[in-house]
């Protein structure tokens, strides 16, 4: 059992019975109490019921405290079941779902699948995209590097490669991305070739692209970098001095010249998922 609002001993209790975990359930809950202020009775999760014992087992726990149901129940047998029990033993139920299904299953012509679980399927994929996102934000530009192994993608590259919007792009998508900037005065930190080098993507981009960005920044912020910033001469030492890092690190490289984001993520993807199969879920779970 999981409480999950402070209770007020003074009202009868709530009990949410699912088969799943009791997600929905409990966001449904937290809703509608939300409209009643000052009323907050103990609510109690009784999840993951699949069989006709543990509903009955459940049934007796709501009845001992007199307890009103809200069940989020996709079975319809179990569904049946509850409000026959349920019935018999004066237990006042709310159905979250069956009404709704009904309705839904009438305009579609289409049956239910009855399958418990899949809206918490979902939950999770919506809270993995936020931590990859929250990740993604608090390791741009290089910061917090020495938490780089936590990162299920690196990259790395010279300032004004586009390293911010493709790590943002790709955490929305449910990538944790870190990203390292090069620099050829300042040496990479160490963790850069510590974490695992398939996780690590170098970008690369065309002189003149990276001569048109610079300038643009410096047009944009006031001249910042100084003359050699935006230099053809040391734009191209720079450039080779990305390649030497890549190859030292062993890192793989795209070039992202006159790429749409998409296409550079797209990229991104096949690479790190060469290795690791199981993120090609990511995206198909969350949608892009």
């Amino acid at each position: 059992m999981e409480e999950i609002l402070q209770p007020d001993q003074a009202l009868a209790p709530l009990y949410i019975l699912s088969g799943g975990a009791g997600a929905l359930g409990k966001h449904i809950v937290r809703v509608a109490l939300s409209q009643f202020p000052g009323m907050c009775p103990e609510v109690i999760v009784l999840p993951h019921i699949g069989t006709p014992d543990q509903l009955v087992e459940a049934l007796e726990l709501v009845a001992n405290r007199r307890g009103t149901i809200i069940h989020t129940l996709v079975n319809p047998r179990m569904r049946a079941l509850l409000l026959e029990k349920a019935g018999a033993a004066g237990l006042k139920t709310i159905d979250t779902i069956g009404d709704p299904l009904q309705q839904l299953s009438e305009l579609f012509a289409r049956v239910p699948l009855g399958q418990p679980g899949l809206y918490q399927g979902a939950e999770e994929a919506y809270l993995e995209r936020i931590k990859a996102i929250e990740y993604t934000v608090e390791h741009d530009d290089g910061r917090n590097h020495n938490q780089l192994d936590q990162a299920d993608v690196v990259l790395t590259g010279l300032s004004r490669v586009g390293k911010t919007p493709l790590s943002i792009y790709l955490s929305v998508l449910g990538w944790k991305v870190a990203n390292v900037p090069l620099v050829r005065e300042v040496p990479p930190p160490p963790e850069l070739f510590e974490v695992d080098r398939r996780r690590v993507v170098g970008l690369l981009i065309d002189v003149d692209m990276l001569m048109e960005h610079r300038r643009w920044r410096q047009r944009n912020f006031g001249g910042m970098g100084g003359q050699a910033y935006s230099d053809p001469e040391e734009l191209y030492n720079e450039i080779e001095y990305a390649r030497r890092i890549f190859r030292k690190g062993g890192f793989a490289v795209i070039n992202v010249t006159n790429k749409p984001i998409e296409e550079s993520a797209d990229q991104v993807i096949a690479l790190i998922s060469r290795y690791f199969e199981h993120r090609l879920r990511v995206p198909a779970l969350i949608g892009r």
